[in-house]
Formats: structure tokens, C-alpha cells, sequence
């Protein structure tokens, strides 16, 4: 437990993808409604997510052949679309700023930025930054720590 008494949740999300994004912004948010400190780590692909005007862009690209099949990938961002707002879900862009509102905690990885030139005006408004040996610090004082 850290020192505020709070249990602690750390996601680690690497994928720019529906099925990278949503759980790790679900998980997190959700961890802040049950009293716990949450914070989303993003690192490589998952970078887009917190850019600027990239998560409506996402997509989901089944496993296995079947995503291998061209126009798969659209065809079942498509459907996974339709069965986000079947169930009543917020967009992506919506969750994520629920998110910040209700206190999670959004960082950027410092070295994918500079790997893949970005800079701090490339994300939305709040993302903060830190490198891999601050995320191991937060890490370790987290009572729970996920990979999506």
C-alpha cells in the first residue's frame, strides 16, 4: 500500500489498438471509483492512444489468419465499434477524458517519444512524461500492476 494509504494500480498499455486502449482506460477508471490511486504508463504504440486527435482513430485487428485477410482490420473495427455503442460504452476520447476527470493518472513514455520524435504538444491536454526508471519507481509501490 503507498503512502497515502490508497491501494495503487499502474497500467501499462502498448498497443494503439481498441483492444489495447479500452482495458487499460476501463481497468484504470474503475480502480479510481473503488477508492484506489490509478495511472495509465504508455509506451510505444500505445503513445497514440494519448495523441492528439488519434484515439477515434484506432482500430481492432483480430488474431490469428483471420486478421490477416485484407480489409479485416476495418471490417472488424467496424463491428467492434457497433458493439461498443450497442452496450451503451463512451468512445474512447470520451473515457479517457472521464478518466483524467476522476483522477487517473495518464504518462507518456519519454524514450518512445523520442524514438518516434514526439513531443509533449503531441498528446491531449494532461499527459505527463517519465521515463522508464521513474515508471519502475511508481511500479514498485503499486499494490497492482497490469500489461494490456
Amino acid at each position: 500500500m503507498n503512502h497515502e494509504g490508497k491501494k495503487k494500480l499502474m497500467v501499462v498499455c502498448s498497443r494503439d489498438s481498441l483492444d489495447g486502449a479500452y482495458p487499460s482506460a476501463v481497468l484504470a477508471i474503475n480502480a479510481v471509483r473503488i477508492g484506489m490511486d490509478a495511472t495509465i504508463y504508455y509506451t510505444f504504440g500505445g503513445l497514440n492512444v494519448i495523441r492528439k486527435g488519434f484515439a477515434g482513430k484506432l482500430k481492432f485487428y483480430p488474431s490469428g489468419p483471420l486478421g490477416a485477410i485484407p480489409g479485416m482490420p476495418h471490417l472488424a473495427t467496424g463491428l467492434m465499434k457497433k458493439k461498443i455503442e450497442k452496450a451503451e460504452l463512451p468512445t474512447l476520447e470520451d473515457l479517457l477524458e472521464m478518466c483524467q476527470l476522476e483522477g487517473v493518472k495518464l504518462i507518456g513514455c519519454h524514450m518512445a517519444m523520442a524514438m518516434f520524435e514526439l513531443n509533449s504538444e503531441d498528446f491531449i491536454e494532461g499527459v505527463d512524461i517519465a521515463n522508464a526508471a521513474d515508471f519502475l519507481k511508481m511500479a514498485q509501490q503499486a499494490d497492482v500492476t497490469l500489461f494490456t
